[in-house]
């Protein structure tokens, strides 16, 4: 819920390391990962905005790489489960097994936790996988807890969902029906690095040199960052503005332009003005400003707005997506 309650001492101060403590671990990272600075920083965003990516990319461009790479910085648990056809729920959540004291011959149930109870959780190639095993992470996303033969297991903060997607090979796949996309906050597309990026990887990868990462933060340090953020002051205009665009992508919107109703099945609902608002909060923070702007939503309405808008065949057949309906609302709320 956006506040207009002023920050108290301790929360300023807060801030402030954020800042601070971004720079470095932007810094960090860079030792490993050439480029991708808007990827990067929208992960951030979406960490300290307690929310979860997609990651949709071509094999080969790092994304591992960089995960395991953020995990390190921040000193959290990093997990990789490779999502496969035969893939069941219980690999991910974990599986009870039987257990037998030597002492006295009884036999008894322990439950061993998958691969789930980690900070930093990569879902990789989550649309391979059947529906029954996507739902097992979609629930302990939603829920933060899992449960098991009747127990309840919480989760350890921070919980961060990573899911990826390969564009090209589609045959095979499940994919996540929309009401499962939504509880993604962003939805982010590594493309390829330029020329220059390229030459610099090679040279960096083929080479026997390997960064040493310093520890920037701690579990303990995000969670005090995740909940003074949730305190910034949000103007209420800018709240209107967030709402008013996810608005404009509904075709039965009074205020909905022409080609929305043309091209659109399905807009977004209210999590994404929620997910816009964090999103703006969280990256002016990380910038060092204490209260978000209307530009802070433009910068996360391509990646929360992607995966909430439902094309039709009209837009299909006349080659437009969503990323172009995304920057035409844009350009109109600029505008007007």
């Amino acid at each position: 819920m956006a506040s207009n309650q002023p920050l108290v001492d301790n929360d300023v101060a807060l801030l402030e390391q954020l800042g601070e403590k971004h720079r470095q671990i932007l810094q960090e990272i860079h030792k490993v990962i050439i480029g991708q600075d808007e990827i990067i920083e929208q992960l951030l965003v979406s960490l300290f905005a307690r929310g979860h990516c997609l990651i949709i990319g071509v094999p080969g461009l790092a994304k591992t790489l960089l995960i395991n790479t953020l995990a390190r910085v921040l000193d959290l648990k990093f997990s990789r489960i490779q999502f496969t056809p035969d893939l069941m729920p219980s690999d991910i959540t974990g599986t009870e097994i039987i257990e037998e004291d030597i002492g006295s011959g009884k036999k008894s149930f322990r439950f061993i936790k998958g691969p789930i109870f980690a900070n930093i959780v990569l879902a990789d190639e989550i649309n391979r996988t059947p529906p029954k095993t996507q739902a097992a992470l979609l629930e302990a996303m939603q829920e933060h807890k899992v449960t098991a033969a009747g127990e309840t297991f919480v989760l350890d903060e921070p919980f961060f969902v990573l899911a990826t997607q390969n564009p090209i090979e589609q045959e095979g796949t499940y994919p996540l029906p929309e009401a499962q996309l939504d509880r993604f906050m962003f939805n982010l597309w590594i493309d390829y690095p330029d020329f220059e990026e390229e030459v610099a990887i090679v040279k960096a990868t083929t080479s026997d040199y390997l960064p040493e990462l310093k520890k920037i933060m701690n579990a303990e340090e995000i969670i005090a960052y995740q909940d003074v953020l949730r305190r910034v002051p949000v103007a209420d205009h800018v709240v209107q503005y967030a709402v008013r665009l996810a608005n404009m992508t509904r075709p039965s919107f009074p205020g909905a332009p022409d080609y929305i109703r043309e091209w659109i099945n399905w807009g977004a609902g209210p999590r994404a003005s929620q997910y816009l608002i964090l999103g703006a909060k969280t990256r002016a923070a990380l910038q060092g400003r204490f209260t978000p702007q209307e530009e802070d939503v433009r910068a996360c309405a391509v990646p929360v707005l992607r995966h909430r808008i439902v094309t039709n065949f009209n837009a299909e057949a006349e080659g437009v997506n969503t990323l172009d309906i995304i920057d035409r609302l844009l350009a109109e709320l600029a505008g007007g």
